[in-house]
């Protein structure tokens, strides 16, 4: 018996485990951005303790109303300066776990919301 509903259309996270994410129609091995029609590969950010504002030019450019940082098989959070920017803009910033952040993305994507996922994949 099917339990959950999955999108007809846009970017929908099937699963998660280190190293590899699954879509609906595809297979993603490093970092990437989602949106609710979007996926970005070319985000290449360094590691969570070394990010810089710099790392989120894309996510304040897209003006999300959240941005969900998921941060690999464990919740790391990166310098608060990047919080305290991000939520200056307007933009909702939550960090956890990529898992976490992957289950959350997909509720808030099928509830039509402005969300974007930038994940970690470790």
């Amino acid at each position: 018996m099917q339990l959950d509903r999955e999108p007809s259309a846009g970017v929908f996270v099937r699963s998660f485990r280190p190293g590899t994410l699954r879509l609906a129609d595809r297979e993603i091995t490093s970092a990437v951005i989602l949106t609710a029609t979007e996926v970005i590969t070319s985000w290449a950010p360094p590691d969570v303790g070394a990010m810089s504002i710099d790392d989120f030019a894309l996510a304040l450019e897209h003006e999300p109303e959240l941005l969900l940082l998921g941060t690999g098989t464990r919740q790391r959070f990166p310098a608060p300066e990047i919080g305290v920017h991000i939520m200056r803009a307007g933009i909702g910033f939550e960090v956890m776990d990529t898992r976490a952040a992957c289950r959350t993305f997909n509720v808030l994507a099928a509830e039509g919301r402005r969300v974007m996922a930038a994940l970690l994949l470790d």
